[in-house]
């Protein structure tokens, strides 16, 4: 099969009981919504629970899929994804703590003036899990995953004005969080 077939392509095969195609589509967005997962709920166990989950709601309404419709695939599943995260969070505290999902060590924002990359990154968790739930969505959605502020609204179901609003009030939270020089570095950074 070719591997340059659209996602929504592999929707209609698979909808077509197409296991080749089941994989394709996996092997292709379990890592980043795994990633996006594991940000959101704060929990690499869960996260997993989660996209096995989503992948198994792939396979099931893959045959519903409407090639005409206005929707990216990507779009869809980041939607269920999310939703799915939403309900975990209300029925589990988490069992990890977030900087394991940015595979860093340390939860405490540290004073120094130099700091690594590893440290910010580590800062940077400790500060995102601080957010309320929108906001670090919305975080997550453009800044993390790099997703446009339109697509990211249609995910979590609001406006883009919504989205931008949410992204403002996220960095200026995240900068109350974060000390004076860290500040310029994360609005260089998440531009």
């Amino acid at each position: 099969m070719n591997i340059n077939i659209t996602d929504e392509q592999l929707m209609i095969r698979i909808g077509s009981g197409d296991r080749t195609a089941y994989k394709i589509l996996v092997e292709r967005h379990l890592r980043p919504y795994l990633v996006f997962a594991t940000r959101v709920i704060q929990d690499r166990a869960g996260a997993e629970d989660i996209m096995q989950e989503a992948f198994v709601r792939v396979w099931k309404n893959a045959s519903k899929w409407d090639q005409d419709r206005k929707t990216h695939f990507t779009t869809w599943f980041y939607r269920v994804v999310m939703n799915l995260c939403i309900d975990a969070k209300r029925k589990y505290k988490p069992a990890v703590d977030l900087a394991e999902a940015y595979d860093v060590q340390s939860d405490e924002i540290q004073p120094d003036a130099h700091l690594s990359e590893k440290q910010m990154a580590a800062e940077i968790a400790t500060a995102l899990k601080h957010l309320p739930d929108r906001q670090r969505m919305a975080m997550t959605l453009c800044y993390l995953q790099g997703l446009g502020n339109k697509e990211a609204a249609d995910i979590l179901g609001v406006t883009t004005s919504a989205m931008e609003s949410l992204l403002v009030r996220g960095r200026k939270k995240m900068a109350e969080l974060l000390s004076a020089h860290k500040k310029a570095f994360i609005e260089e950074t998440m531009r």
